[in-house]
């Protein structure tokens, strides 16, 4: 049993039916783009939270 009762052979069919549908040059294409996406994300929140540390409102300024 897979997941949450999905077995292995119903997941080969539901990836044979997406890649027929979407092809592989476009999964590739959307692939990509995800993975950029969440690099950016993953920039955007460390960006972020080395602000928050610099701007310190409880340190004194000097």
């Amino acid at each position: 049993m897979g997941l949450g009762g999905i077995g292995i052979w119903q997941l080969v069919i539901i990836l044979l039916i997406v890649v027929t549908l979407f092809g592989s040059k476009r999964l590739a294409a959307l692939g990509s783009d995800l993975g950029s996406a969440v690099g950016g994300f993953r920039r955007g929140a460390n960006n972020e939270g080395e602000r928050e540390t610099d701007s310190d409102p409880r340190e004194s300024p000097g």
